[in-house]
């Protein structure tokens, strides 16, 4: 039996509707036949910032068994997934400030050659989902990495319209994760995983 390719699913999220993707995401890895770690990147927003906004605390709470992705993490993974909100069109400075740690496995030559996609959030229609993961690419292409996206490979991407990766609405969270996203969000896990099966070399 071939080895299970290692996904790691990396975000960051502050009310949790990017959590909420990055959860089916695993689920969608595992099911596929993946071994998969689900991690966050490190809070940098002021303890201020957070208390200000209800949603926020709660869901600083309610995620903080989930683990702190490391360079050790992205070393591991046959694949990635990289999730975000928009930030002004861009990539939050959360993730961002993650992805600048990994200058030494860059160095080395050790984030070429893997598998990487992402996904993303925003308040209100269009917003920059489109801009932030080309945003988030332009890192991928800089490790010699391979960016994989759904594309339009199945009849439920012309639902969701967005072939650079899984994206939702969440309308300031008016809008929860619906089943149109966790659908784009499992075509993409199962691509990201199968495409990496191919990658690996014979035994």
């Amino acid at each position: 039996m071939a080895t299970p390719i290692k996904l790691a699913v990396i975000y960051y999220s502050s009310t949790g509707t990017i959590t909420e993707i990055a959860k089916t995401l695993r689920d969608a890895g595992a099911k596929a036949g993946a071994d998969v770690r689900l991690l966050k990147v490190a809070e940098l927003a002021p303890q201020t910032a957070i208390d200000a906004n209800p949603a926020w605390v709660a869901h600083h709470a309610a995620t903080a068994d989930i683990p702190l992705a490391t360079p050790e993490d992205i070393e591991w993974a046959d694949a990635v997934l990289f999730g975000t909100p928009t930030r002004f069109g861009n990539v939050s400075a959360q993730l961002k400030q993650f992805i600048d740690t990994l200058g030494g496995l860059w160095a080395q030559g050790k984030l070429a050659d893997k598998v990487y996609s992402g996904f993303v959030s925003s308040a209100t229609a269009h917003a920059g989902q489109e801009t932030t993961l080309h945003a988030l690419y332009t890192s991928i292409h800089h490790f010699g990495g391979i960016t994989v996206t759904p594309g339009f490979t199945d009849p439920q991407k012309f639902v969701d319209g967005n072939p650079y990766g899984t994206s939702h609405v969440d309308g300031q969270g008016a809008n929860p994760v619906d089943d149109t996203t966790r659908a784009a969000a499992r075509i993409q896990a199962e691509r990201v995983v199968k495409i990496a099966e191919k990658l690996q070399p014979a035994a």
